[in-house]
């Protein structure tokens, strides 16, 4: 089997080959890999944003003032204005008590939240997703998931150099191949209420829901999954490149899926709960 590398050298990038698009889908190579440019930034913003990055994980409440607090705690005394800085560059918003990835658009339409009070009792009742910061050792990438609440089971992945809408759309009609569900919840970021986005699941008699500015627990499946794929895997990997990344992303998410027993699922699989429906 072609690793991931040998498939990218592959790709004609001529005028008269087959589209990219047509070759990546005949190789299985996600096109977000193949355009893959680390970003980098200077070793002292680098090793301030993994630093960051883990006391937000930890303490997701946390703005720039608390932040600034850990940081001088540990030989870090810096000031607000460059963690502010750092903060909005890797997509947190301070303001706001969860990672604010994905920005809104004033001319989006905004769906209502669908979820609170209610019972999620069986799969695919609700899927959602989100947009987290991914540090590596010289760089840093952006990962979005889909996930069943119900099974806790990930239906698709993807990693991306920037937060367009592209790969969004893309982990959500890799998503849709394996099931379909009645409510589908996300934030109220400009990649989910654009019509491209909202379309692919109104077309299909999915209702959007949409979390409540600043409500960091209506997506909680989302944020949880996150925190399980930083401490389990990044953390300890320190990843050197995208392509390394997307391979040790690929291990652990089968490993989550088909051998990570959930406490809520009674220390069953998430893919033996989705497959039974």
């Amino acid at each position: 089997m072609l690793d991931i590398e040998c498939k990218r050298n592959l790709i004609d990038r001529g005028p008269n080959g087959p589209t990219i698009k047509r070759q990546c889908e005949l190789l299985e190579l996600p096109r977000s890999t193949l355009y893959y440019q680390p970003c980098i930034d200077s070793p002292r913003n680098i090793e301030l944003m993994r630093l960051i990055d883990e006391i937000y994980t930890q303490y997701p409440e946390y703005g720039s003032r608390r932040i600034r607090f850990e940081l001088n705690v540990i030989g870090y005394p810096i000031g607000r204005d460059l963690i502010r800085t750092l903060m909005r560059r890797m997509g947190i918003e301070a303001v706001y008590p969860k990672p604010n990835l994905s920005k809104g658009h004033p001319e989006h339409k905004i769906y209502p939240y669908l979820l609170r009070g209610v019972k999620i009792e069986r799969v695919n009742q609700v899927w959602s997703t989100d947009i987290t910061y991914i540090r590596m050792l010289n760089g840093f990438l952006y990962l979005t998931a889909v996930i069943d609440w119900y099974s806790r089971y990930v239906l698709s992945w993807k990693i991306s150099n920037s937060l367009d809408g592209v790969f969004c759309r893309e982990v959500l009609l890799d998503a849709l191949g394996k099931g379909m569900p009645e409510i589908f919840n996300t934030d109220q970021g400009s990649q989910y209420t654009s019509p491209d986005f909202v379309s692919i699941l109104t077309e299909r008699g999915i209702r959007p829901s949409m979390d409540g500015r600043g409500r960091a627990l209506d997506n909680v499946i989302v944020e949880r999954l996150w925190r399980s794929v930083k401490y389990e895997n990044v953390y300890l990997r320190e990843y050197r490149n995208g392509l390394e990344l997307r391979d040790g992303l690929e291990k652990y998410f089968a490993h989550y899926n088909e051998r990570r027993p959930h406490m809520s699922l009674d220390y069953e699989f998430p893919s033996e709960v989705y497959r039974r429906g």
